[in-house]
């Protein structure tokens, strides 16, 4: 499991955030979406806030995203 993701959705979590938590090494469809949202990596966690993507990023960073 990645350690970034693990932390981010534990902080997610202790805020009350709710999210969805998808798999891109199991789902295609997801991980294509990804790809295309970071030039073609495969780069986790990636975030999509409406239609913002955002890549690895803080648990700050998505709670200034959701407060737009």
């Amino acid at each position: 499991m990645c350690g970034y993701c693990t932390t981010l959705k534990r902080e997610l979590a202790r805020r009350e955030v709710p999210f969805e938590d998808v798999n891109i090494f199991t789902n295609r469809e997801a991980a294509e979406t990804v790809r295309a949202a970071n030039g073609g990596d495969e780069l986790v966690p990636t975030v999509r806030v409406g239609e913002t993507f955002l890549p690895n990023p803080s648990v700050e960073e998505v709670l200034a995203v959701l407060e737009e």
